[in-house]
């Protein structure tokens, strides 16, 4: 049983209630947040669908996400986040859509953009937020469910 199994349960309850399908685009947790959604029972009524998009090309492709973007910007960007967002939100039957990017480590970080720097996008309705984390070089594992987690938590916390 996964970690945030607890708050993932708290968010199928609440989209359930509400009746609100959910998607996700991800890329530094590898699909982690997707599985946790997923190993609550009656999790087919929130969940969609899920992208794991890892490689800058693959965000490209699958999501729509600008080369322009990324290269202006860096894989590793609120802007970047957003557009993964708003991409699995289009290629979607959902009303909510998350995205997360960032580097887990132990390398590929730089003084601007360390290891353990997040982006988490989210889009409901016309709301488009992000948050922005940076949990430092704490390992990989730890990164990836931290980033999963407070994921869970900005769905629980979305006024809907």
């Amino acid at each position: 049983m996964s970690k945030n199994f607890k708050l993932a349960k708290k968010v199928v309850d609440k989209l359930s209630s509400i009746n609100l399908m959910l998607t996700s685009a991800e890329s530094c947790t590898g699909g982690q947040f997707a599985s946790t959604i997923i190993d609550i029972p009656g999790s087919s009524k929130i969940f969609d669908r899920g992208f794991i998009t890892y490689h800058d090309k693959s965000k490209i492709e699958i999501l729509g996400v600008p080369e322009k973007l990324i290269k202006t910007h860096g894989a590793v960007s609120e802007e970047v986040a957003m557009a993964m967002a708003e991409g699995a939100l289009k290629k979607s039957n959902a009303s909510i859509s998350v995205s997360c990017t960032g580097i887990a480590g132990p390398s590929g970080g730089t003084k601007i953009k360390p290891v353990g720097l997040i982006y988490i996008g989210i889009i409901y309705e016309q709301n488009k937020f992000y948050l922005k984390k940076n949990f430092g070089n704490i390992g990989r594992s730890l990164i990836r469910e931290l980033t999963t987690k407070s994921i869970l938590k900005l769905i629980l916390d979305l006024h809907l």
